[in-house]
């Protein structure tokens, strides 16, 4: 699996919320987290004082991916613990953010004066994932052609329905309040490096964005790394889940930068079926962006899997994505789970304990 010689790796970025035990709500305690983690590189802050964020270093394999997963989980989740907080793979906060959330660095306060109005409801936790390429240019071309597939990443990964203590009627209620920010939208049809450049200077000049890492496309070049960074799914619930998304991702990346001639798609289909996604994730029909019907959204998972196959046999992949697709038909997805234990849960607290421990184990089924 390889251009020119040069491997596909992968790193995943995952975003956590800390929430107090008692009530489920937020609890503002990163800061002091990452004082006890400071000898932890790999573990940061994030926008808001209760969220927490992990990188994995550069993989090769699945099976790192999920062992620096794990590995990542247990450190955060054990520190957590220790300070009386519980830490909590979900797309937004089940319960909502309370008080001045904000953390007090200068990039983020200078975000919060820049944008008002979507500063509140910004403590989103997503899931990044990151594969390596041998240049900018084939990155740029790459982004076009990832462009019909965002959808059914959506859909397999959306974690988000319980907001303000109530079904919010989405499986991903974090796409649509992470989609308000002036460059949250797909890529554009870049034909290389240069061109992917000038969309971002022109988003830095209009004021759509501070730097270069707060400009949001669902799919881009990394300001900090050598890849290209998909950003369009909601923090997984369990591991097994977001090693699957990123074996798909690598699948896809590694498929478009070897294609020519890939499929054209209309940018308004593109946003139609990442809404029909977050809105049911993989638990009815989505959009097909080739044809602007509605289809079923497994099917189109299917289609991606189909289309990708060659490069998931040639990393060795693809028998645990087929198994990662079984176990995930079979449980359902993250906002399926939650659903069932915020249906089940006495109380806030306890759903909050309930995602908490779901966060750390595997799930049955």
């Amino acid at each position: 699996m390889a251009v020119d010689g040069t491997m596909f790796t992968l790193g995943v970025e995952e975003e956590f919320l800390l929430l107090d035990p008692l009530d489920g709500s937020v609890a503002l305690r990163a800061p002091e987290l990452l004082e006890h983690l400071a000898a932890e590189p790999d573990v940061t802050g994030e926008l808001m004082r209760f969220q927490i964020e992990t990188a994995t270093g550069i993989c090769h394999g699945l099976d790192e991916v999920r062992s620096e997963l794990t590995r990542l989980r247990q450190i955060v989740a054990s520190a957590a613990e220790a300070d009386g907080c519980l830490m909590v793979a979900a797309g937004i906060p089940p319960a909502g953010p309370r008080g001045d959330t904000i953390t007090p660095e200068p990039r983020y306060r200078r975000m919060a004066r820049a944008f008002p109005d979507l500063i509140d409801d910004a403590g989103t936790c997503a899931c990044h994932v990151h594969v390596g390429l041998p240049s900018r240019d084939l990155g740029a071309r790459v982004l076009a052609g990832l462009r019909p597939w965002l959808a059914p990443l959506l859909a397999l990964s959306v974690n988000s329905p319980i907001e303000n203590g109530a079904d919010s009627g989405w499986s991903s209620r974090r796409f649509p309040i992470w989609d308000r920010w002036p460059t949250a939208r797909p890529p554009d049809e870049w034909p290389g490096a240069a061109a992917y450049d000038s969309s971002v200077g022109d988003a830095l000049r209009h004021g759509a964005a501070l730097d270069p890492a707060g400009v949001y496309f669902y799919a881009r070049l990394s300001s900090r790394h050598p890849t290209v960074e998909v950003r369009i799914a909601d923090v997984c619930l369990a591991v097994d889940d977001a090693v699957l998304l990123a074996a798909l991702v690598r699948g896809l990346v590694a498929t478009c930068a070897g294609a020519t001639g890939l499929p054209r798609v209309r940018g308004a289909r593109i946003g139609a079926a990442l809404t029909a996604a977050a809105r049911r994730g993989l638990d009815g029909p989505g959009i097909d962006v080739f044809t602007g019907r509605e289809a079923d959204q497994r099917a189109l998972l299917g289609r991606l899997v189909d289309f990708i196959r060659p490069a998931l046999r040639a990393a060795g992949d693809l028998d645990d994505v087929e198994q990662g697709l079984h176990s995930l038909f079979e449980r359902g997805t993250g906002a399926t789970r939650q659903r069932r234990l915020f249906a089940e849960a006495a109380s806030p607290g306890e759903f909050a304990a309930d995602l908490a421990f779901a966060t750390m184990n595997v799930p049955a089924g």
